[in-house]
């Protein structure tokens, strides 16, 4: 069995997963809420949206975002099952917290028992904003994200525990479903205090028939109205 310090072992699993194609990983500390007894270390990793697909969505969703949707959640998921052979290999146990897994076990609320952005957060990568999505400085929440839980040692960061969105309601005026309350996150909320995702789906059904001639759970509005999201994609 391979054994290297966290920072050795971290380093490199980074540098790994970003040469098969993540814009971002981090490390987070879920002892307290591991889903997987034994499995203590949570690696996150996330895909950002290529820039011109979020700047045509003016008119939200749109074929291509859609289909680019569908692409990421594919890599995302070879993508765990990558870290997760990475992570075997290096002699550690370790579960890839793929779509395809984890897809039939969502419960009440469309949310899996840990989800990626609980690790996200405490892996210090940005916080939850007003519309419940991930949110970064660098990419806004236009990224998909996924997760690989572990017995490694990792380099975890500084967990990110309140919101950073302030006065901002960008999301929450360009939500015409109304799923969006405006009150700021923080890691003692749980996603319904602050969204209605019942209010997301009903709107999203609609307006995705409207858009792409089909019903289905795709929406978007949120994530160009963001103020991040839209830095990101005027960014040369």
């Amino acid at each position: 069995m391979k054994r290297y310090l966290s920072m050795d072992l971290s380093s490199k699993l980074k540098g790994y997963l970003k040469k098969k194609g993540a814009s971002e990983v981090g490390f987070a500390d879920i002892t307290n809420f591991t889903p997987k007894p034994g499995l203590t270390s949570g690696v996150i990793f996330y895909i950002a949206y290529p820039k011109e697909i979020i700047r045509n969505m003016q008119n939200a969703p749109t074929q291509e975002y859609l289909e680019e949707l569908i692409s990421l959640n594919t890599r995302l998921d070879a993508l765990g099952m990558t870290c997760e052979e990475f992570l075997i290999d290096e002699g550690y146990n370790a579960y890839a917290q793929t779509k395809k897994r984890l897809g039939t076990d969502f419960g009440e609320f469309n949310s899996f028992e840990l989800p990626h952005k609980t690790i996200a957060t405490r892996a210090g990568l940005g916080w939850i904003g007003k519309s419940a999505l991930f949110t970064t400085l660098k990419f806004g929440s236009a990224l998909r994200m996924s997760s690989v839980l572990t017995n490694a040692p990792l380099d975890y960061g500084t967990p990110i525990l309140k919101s950073k969105c302030g006065k901002c309601e960008s999301c929450k005026d360009a939500c015409l479903g109304g799923a969006i309350s405006g009150k700021e996150w923080n890691y003692k909320l749980k996603r319904n205090d602050f969204y209605d995702d019942r209010k997301c789906e009903k709107y999203a059904l609609k307006v995705s028939e409207e858009n792409l001639g089909k019903a289905d759970t795709v929406c978007g509005k949120c994530i160009f109205a963001c103020p991040h999201t839209q830095r990101y994609i005027k960014r040369l």
